[in-house]
């Protein structure tokens, strides 16, 4: 009843003419930076990060929540008509949502995409209410131990789910933003570790500049680097679907709704694996899966259904853990840092109202995903006619200046530039970026909890696997890595004998 009662207020606190316009420009600007291929939801949250530095926290958290949310759903749109996904998430939904255009419902296409990323996290919305305060509750009893192991499962499982080719590249991007978390006065004893000598280095790498670079910089390159998008295929059809067009997918999308919930849980897992999940696990039950790929309805909505539930669970141990549930979620983590919030087991206890304001962020955002999405389709085709040499140079400019704005220091704009640059080669090499994110954010979370828990125990590491917490999620680590092994994986894929859905090359 309490919880209703902080909805509520969280909810009316919201209702202002202020706020109001803040979802309104901030789902606009989310959605236009999903609509441009090769812009991602963590460069256009990194990026507004540093804009917002002045604002007041709840409105400054509210736009960057709108523009995560927004900029998801977004994606759909360029995935559909020109079959390129606009952020990574919406890879899976190129599948059916492109032949659906091809055959002349685009527009069919697009409302399906929409009504499923609103229910979709309405779903997500649904279990962060739920789950969070809970979890919150049980986190309180966990110690240094238990913390280090979570820090660490956060980077394995990252790069267990999202090295593209071998995990082996998710483990190594992992271990370098480990390294980067490393640079810098420690906490404990101030003792300065991996500074070279460099002054500027004694206060760390900071992680605005840092993921402006990697998710920036990097972005750019690899735009220009990609070739001009293709053609843009015509809205003719009409863009609103029934409710029968829907809810006779009911099924569907509250299996995707879950799954992607259960994804967006994972720490550093993202919105990508929870698409390409509930899109294998909706063809596995579906009476007609002959029509997967082909156009299937079905498909687009367990695609998109997926992705965006994964947007609202995300923020379940981003709050109560501190552990982001995604790339974005990570950004989002150092922009309430920035502006006095902390994530964590005590946000209960301290400004229990927070979660439940996190809460009404996303449904008004999701309202307007939904009012925009619905009635201002033809808009939004016209922002791919925008030539994307002059759209690159204004981000390249909001690269330097927001890099610059937290501090006024030139060092955070070198900073931002070798983050870009190496991005960038890691890309062209296949490494993903969502575990060097990881490793950047949860690097000091480990190191402190680490070196905490041998303080307590004056150099005995038993208690990190004997606590009944800390060995099951020492014992959920090692079976991660051992199914990174190729040998293993074979055969627990052999026992069960079951199939994914594999991606197609080119994504």
């Amino acid at each position: 009843m309490e919880g209703l009662v902080l909805l509520g207020q969280g909810i009316a606190h919201f209702l202002t003419p202020g706020s109001l316009f803040n979802v309104a420009w901030a789902t606009l600007l989310g959605v236009t930076i999903g609509i441009l291929p090769g812009l991602t939801a963590t460069m256009g949250v990194a990026l507004l990060v540093t804009l917002t530095y002045k604002m007041a926290p709840d409105q400054a958290i509210l736009t960057l929540m709108c523009v995560y949310l927004g900029a998801i759903y977004g994606g759909s749109r360029t995935a559909i008509l020109l079959n390129i996904p606009g952020t990574p998430a919406n890879a899976a939904a190129t599948l059916d949502g492109y032949p659906l255009a091809q055959q002349g419902k685009a527009g069919l296409a697009m409302g399906l995409a929409t009504t499923s990323s609103t229910l979709g996290t309405m779903v997500g919305i649904f279990f962060l209410a739920i789950i969070a305060p809970l979890l919150s509750e049980a986190a309180l009893k966990f110690g240094s131990y238990e913390f280090f192991w979570l820090a660490l499962f956060g980077v394995v499982i990252s790069g267990q789910m999202t090295g593209s080719d071998t995990p082996l590249k998710g483990y190594i991007a992992g271990i370098l933003g480990l390294l980067v978390a490393m640079i810098g006065m420690e906490t404990l004893h101030a003792h300065q570790r991996f500074t070279f000598g460099i002054a500027a280095l004694g206060g760390g790498v900071d992680i605005i500049p840092a993921m402006v670079g990697a998710f920036g910089l990097a972005e750019i390159l690899s735009a220009m680097k990609r070739k001009v998008v293709g053609h843009v295929v015509p809205v003719n059809d009409r863009v609103v679907p029934t409710l029968r067009e829907i809810f006779q997918y009911w099924r569907t999308i509250i299996r995707s709704g879950i799954i992607g919930t259960f994804i967006g849980i994972i720490p550093g897992v993202g919105e990508d694996v929870g698409s390409w999940s509930s899109y294998a696990a909706a063809k596995r039950a579906s009476k007609h899966p002959e029509e997967f790929g082909k156009g299937s309805q079905e498909g687009l909505i367990a695609a998109e259904t997926g992705d965006n539930a994964v947007v609202s669970a995300a923020m379940i141990p981003t709050l109560t853990l501190a552990l982001p549930g995604s790339a974005a979620a990570a950004v989002l983590i150092a922009a309430m840092l920035i502006h006095g919030i902390r994530p964590g087991p005590m946000l209960m206890v301290e400004n229990a109202p927070f979660l439940y304001q996190i809460v009404a962020m996303l449904l008004l955002a999701t309202i307007a995903n939904l009012i925009f999405g619905l009635s201002l389709t033809k808009i939004f085709i016209k922002v791919l006619a925008v030539p994307r040499e002059r759209l690159m140079a204004v981000i390249y400019i909001l690269c330097v200046v927001g890099s610059f704005a937290i501090t006024q220091r030139m060092f955070d704009v070198y900073v931002m530039l070798i983050f870009g640059v190496v991005g960038f080669l890691l890309r062209e090499m296949k490494y993903p970026m969502a575990p060097l994110v990881l490793g950047i954010v949860l690097g000091d979370l480990l190191d402190l909890n680490l070196r905490r828990g041998l303080a307590l125990t004056q150099g005995d590491p038993s208690p990190f696997f004997t606590r009944p917490i800390s060995a099951i999620i020492c014992l959920i680590i090692v079976v991660t890595i051992a199914m990174s092994i190729p040998p293993v994986n074979r055969r627990v894929k052999a026992l069960f004998g079951r199939k994914g859905v594999e991606q197609p090359s080119g994504l």
